[in-house]
C-alpha cells in the first residue's frame, strides 16, 4: 500500500471520528424539565376556578386509533376535561404534554389532524391574539362540522415558557435549545366549545382564558401561558 493511500485512510478515518464525536457533543442531553418544579397537569389545571367548574363524563372528540399510538408515544400526560360556567356557556379542554419538544412528532395531536381523522371538516379562522395577564400570545381559531354538529376549536402550543404556534418559529426554537444541548418541555393547549358561533366562541375562550390564567398556580403559569 503506498503511502499516499495510507494517507488517504488515516485522514478519512480522522474525519469520521470526529463527525460522530461531533454529532455525540451536539446532541441534546439535558431536559428542561429536570430542571423546575414537576409538572403534574391533572394536578396544577384546576377542577374549578372563577366561575368555572368541571363537568364530569362528556364525551370529546378523541384521535383515531394510529393518531393515539403516536399521542402516547410522544406526550407524557394528557388531560380531557369539560367546564361550564354560570351562563351555561360550555368548554371542552384537552391538554397535552411532553418533556421532549424538540422535534416535530408533536403535530399528531393538533386539532388540523386530530379532528379530520374523526370525520370533521376543519376550516382554519387563522390566528388571534389573547391577552392574558401583562402579555399577549397567539392562538389559532378553527371551525369544525361534522353532520351538522359545529365546534369553535382554540389552539396553542408551548416550548419551555412560550406559548406560540407551530410553525417557522418554533422550529428554530427547538433548533436553538437543540444546539444549545437543551431539550425543551411544552404542550398543547386545545379548547373548544359546541354549537355557537365563531365570534361567541372568540369571546368564550378569551375569558376562559383569563379567569384560568388568573388562577393558575404561579410556579407554572408561564409554562402554560408564556411569559
Amino acid at each position: 500500500m503506498s503511502q499516499r493511500l495510507s494517507a488517504s485512510i488515516v485522514i478519512a478515518a480522522i474525519m469520521m471520528v470526529g463527525s460522530i464525536a461531533g454529532a455525540v457533543a451536539l446532541k441534546p442531553t439535558v431536559h428542561i424539565a429536570d430542571l423546575k418544579p414537576k409538572l403534574v397537569v391533572k394536578d396544577v389545571f384546576p377542577t374549578q376556578f372563577a366561575d368555572w367548574k368541571e363537568v364530569p363524563g362528556v364525551q370529546q372528540v378523541l384521535p383515531d386509533p394510529v393518531a393515539q399510538a403516536v399521542i402516547d408515544a410522544t406526550y407524557s400526560q394528557t388531560l380531557a376535561r369539560a367546564y361550564i360556567n354560570s351562563k351555561g356557556q360550555v368548554i371542552l379542554m384537552s391538554i397535552a404534554y411532553g418533556s421532549d419538544q424538540n422535534s416535530e412528532s408533536t403535530a399528531a395531536h393538533r386539532p388540523e389532524f386530530c379532528y379530520v381523522g374523526q370525520g370533521f371538516t376543519i376550516t382554519d379562522k387563522g390566528a388571534r391574539e389573547v391577552e392574558v395577564g401583562h402579555h399577549k400570545f397567539p392562538v389559532r381559531l378553527l371551525t369544525g362540522v361534522r353532520e351538522g354538529y359545529v365546534e369553535q376549536i382554540s389552539y396553542y402550543v408551548t416550548l419551555d415558557e412560550t406559548a406560540t404556534l407551530p410553525g417557522l418559529g418554533r422550529k428554530l426554537a427547538q433548533l436553538n435549545y437543540g444546539l444549545r444541548g437543551k431539550i425543551a418541555d411544552g404542550m398543547l393547549v386545545r379548547i373548544s366549545t359546541p354549537n355557537v358561533s365563531e365570534a361567541e366562541a372568540v369571546a368564550i375562550h378569551n375569558r376562559f382564558l383569563q379567569d384560568l390564567n388568573q388562577s393558575f398556580p404561579s410556579a407554572f403559569r408561564s409554562r402554560v401561558f408564556g411569559a
